[in-house]
């Protein structure tokens, strides 16, 4: 081990270098990923239809795909900015509004980013930890279940990995053009999915301070560029979307006073590290179980994320363990203090977050987890002569197995036999490496090929089912059981044919109008036709007003009211006084209250 971590390590061949079968392997990752996330998309259907009421609307009117609006007479937003949907909107423009337009910007996300993963490990480490690492990712059932989803983390992880290519460039030759572009990939990462993006920026800052070859004044200046591009591709939006006036755009769901700036520090930002951030009174237990540092190893999170996690965490305490004595530039320990200061940071604030926290969320740890499995785990094989380079790795296999076996099991009956190859392989590939098998030059190859099954067989073959499985509804979880979305509900029941029909016809400004998102959103996509999601998301919005709906309705803007599943509906004042007004009739035996015709 001493031979490889303990002493100054050379660069690796610049990028331009390549061998004569990289080429070839990469084309193969890259197809195989393709195919893995492309394959059969309309088995998503619609994903969640909360943000494919949305992606509709963008189709329909330049307004509301800009704010990200629920429908196309732009009332209210959803509860997050429109990065994500402006490309799965555009799709929609340019091939026709479908599931397979929506979800085609989503899976060549994911292809984008284990191909830039594999770049930017590769630049450092070279070309088979760069393989790897594009694998790692690509084999995470989380990133194989929100690459084929609606939700905006794809384009989220692409432009995070995208900030950290762009770092590794930077603090390669201490380049301030390099490290501000990594600053704007964050800042449209804000854009995205707001202050999640930030999370990434410590690693970034670190690495970049401790690595870039060059003096603590210019990086420490290098740095503040890099901050000022965050806050200007970050707050652009933010500037245009509150200073454009109130009344002639959508009221920004999910915050208290209408401004986007809000939503980003309230609902979507310490709403969600201390409660309190909406969704109608759930707490973090009914989605990512219950608070503490073992939370992403739980029932929740456990199956989507934690597969590699064990050796990530080992591989990254004994690397900088054994690279402590490098050169203050050295590559190898850069490439650690990035991917895991991106895992511990983000996995801390999962991990002990006590506002709404969903599964899916794990997505923005794959990266960095297989990055370092990647790195740590070609850094330990080289240094395999030595006995401690050996144990750690011998750790790094047999954790993992064993972990493995023990996510299979909660499964219940699905491929039983594979836990048991896991479990098999983990102890042999695990001996194998400590007791120095590798020495006998025939079996070296045979153990390496060993270890990869049982530290990744369990991933993968979870993440392919995930992949081939249709999932759908506000909350996706990975794993080999078709979920029933159930997205078209409204008034406790689907959207019937007879009530999309009638919506069909009618020519007012909104065909409906419904309490919550969820409700209005199947309205809206069963229909074809523009549906007013009352209260945004959970209906707790004030948007419309009941004084901005009764207008409404007086000018003849909407045809049907249609009691929705929001959260807020049974003390809704809009409810209320559409049940007073108007005599509710039924529409292929749904009650619907047509709102020209008053008692």
């Amino acid at each position: 081990m001493t031979a490889t971590l303990d002493r100054p390590h050379a660069p690796a061949s610049p990028a331009s270098r390549t061998t004569r079968w990289e080429r070839p392997a990469l084309i193969t990752l890259l197809a195989a990923t393709a195919l893995l996330y492309l394959w059969d998309l309309s088995a998503t259907a619609m994903g969640n239809s909360f943000y494919a009421a949305a992606v509709q609307a963008g189709t329909q009117d330049w307004k509301a795909l800009f704010f990200g609006s629920l429908d196309p007479g732009n009332i209210i937003t959803v509860d997050k900015p429109p990065a994500a949907l402006w490309l799965m909107g555009l799709s929609g423009k340019v091939f026709g509004f479908s599931s397979w337009s929506m979800l085609l910007p989503q899976a060549l996300a994911g292809v984008a980013s284990v191909w830039l993963l594999h770049n930017t490990v590769r630049r450092w480490s070279g070309p088979v930890a760069g393989l790897f690492a594009g694998a790692g990712l690509a084999l995470t059932p989380v990133a194989a279940l929100m690459f084929k989803y609606n939700n905006p983390d794809a384009l989220l992880v692409l432009l995070l990995v995208a900030g950290a290519y762009c770092t590794v460039r930077a603090v390669e030759h201490a380049s301030p053009k390099w490290i501000v572009l990594a600053g704007a990939a964050v800042g449209f990462g804000f854009l995205t999915k707001m202050l999640q993006a930030f999370l990434v920026l410590p690693a970034f800052a670190l690495v970049y301070l401790i690595a870039a070859p060059t003096s603590l004044g210019r990086r420490i200046a290098h740095l503040g560029a890099a901050a000022v591009a965050v806050v200007v591709s970050a707050g652009w939006f933010v500037a245009v979307a509150d200073l454009w006036p109130a009344e002639s755009r959508p009221y920004i769901g999910g915050s208290t006073d209408n401004t986007v700036l809000d939503l980003a520090l309230g609902y979507n930002g310490l709403g969600r590290i201390f409660g309190g951030g909406g969704g109608g009174g759930m707490g973090n237990t009914a989605f990512g179980g219950d608070t503490g540092p073992l939370r992403m190893f739980g029932a929740a999170f456990g199956s989507e994320i934690s597969w590699l996690l064990p050796a990530a965490l080992i591989g990254l305490v004994a690397g900088l363990w054994f690279s402590r004595r490098r050169p203050r530039t050295d590559r190898t320990r850069a490439a650690l203090v990035l991917w895991g200061g991106w895992l511990v940071v983000t996995a801390a604030v999962f991990s002990f977050m006590e506002g709404i926290t969903h599964p899916y969320y794990a997505i923005a740890l794959a990266p960095a987890v297989a990055a370092l499995v990647a790195i740590a785990g070609q850094e330990l094989w080289r240094g395999r002569d030595h006995l401690p380079a050996r144990v750690a790795l011998a750790a790094m296999v047999a954790v993992s197995a064993g972990w493995g076996f023990v996510l299979l099991t909660r499964d219940g009956d699905w491929l039983v036999w594979l836990r048991w190859v896991l479990a098999v392989s983990g102890v042999a590939a695990a001996t194998a490496i400590a007791v120095g098998a590798h020495l006998f030059q025939r079996v070296a190859t045979a153990v390496a090929l060993v270890a990869v099954v049982a530290v990744s067989g369990g991933t993968a073959a979870y993440t392919v089912a995930t992949a081939v499985t249709g999932h759908s509804g506000p909350l996706p979880v990975s794993g080999p059981v078709a979920q029933d979305g159930r997205q078209f509900t409204v008034g406790g029941g689907e959207v019937s044919a007879e009530v999309a029909d009638a919506m069909r016809s009618t020519t007012e400004t909104w065909a409906a109008a419904s309490v919550g998102a969820q409700g209005a959103g199947g309205l809206q996509l069963a229909s074809g036709r523009p549906v007013m999601a009352i209260g945004g998301f959970s209906g707790g919005d004030p948007a419309p007003t009941l004084a901005q709906f009764q207008a409404h309705v007086a000018q003849g803007q909407v045809r049907y009211f249609v009691e929705g599943m929001g959260m807020g509906r049974g003390g809704n004042d809009i409810t209320s006084w559409v049940r007073s007004t108007f005599t509710p009739v039924s529409i292929g035996g749904q009650t619907v209250y047509d709102l020209t015709a008053p008692r």
